[in-house]
């Protein structure tokens, strides 16, 4: 997990937002923890150790970065497979919810939404940020939606 950061820190961009130290392995090993407690049966060490590596660090990767740090974790991750994530009744509730709103539910969309319950689950404190009109207000209100 170590080496992933530090790979990371010296391959993708610089950007204010990464971050590499102890914050994100405790980040990281706090995801580990509760994968393991409620997926523990299903996915083996590794592949929880590299579902929570996504889930922690993606959400925050502008695209350019994604395919490098994909590399990362396949260097350093040769053999284990890349665990199925199954949100169940999130998705379809995530539909109902958008047809409710008439909000077009994308591919993209819908990841961004999964990702922002991902990150809720293992930051204490997170900020949206990106440009005007491109969907933060949007996202965090289908998933408070979805939620309640």
């Amino acid at each position: 997990m170590v080496g992933t950061f530090k790979l990371s820190s010296e391959q993708l961009s610089a950007q204010d937002h990464y971050d590499y130290g102890m914050r994100a392995v405790k980040s990281t090993i706090d995801a580990c923890g509760l994968l393991k407690r409620t997926l523990g049966d299903q996915l083996g060490e590794d592949q929880i150790v590299l579902r929570a590596l996504r889930d922690v660090n993606v959400p925050k990767f502008l695209q350019d970065d994604l395919p490098l740090f994909e590399n990362i974790i396949s260097d350093l991750f040769p053999t284990t497979e890349r665990p199925k994530v199954d949100y169940g009744n999130l998705s379809a509730a995530l539909d109902e919810v958008f047809k409710k709103n008439n909000v077009q539910g994308t591919e993209w969309f819908v990841v961004k939404v999964v990702q922002l319950l991902d990150t809720l689950k293992v930051r204490h404190g997170m900020m949206l940020v990106g440009p005007t009109g491109a969907g933060k207000t949007t996202n965090y209100r289908m998933l408070q939606q979805t939620m309640t």
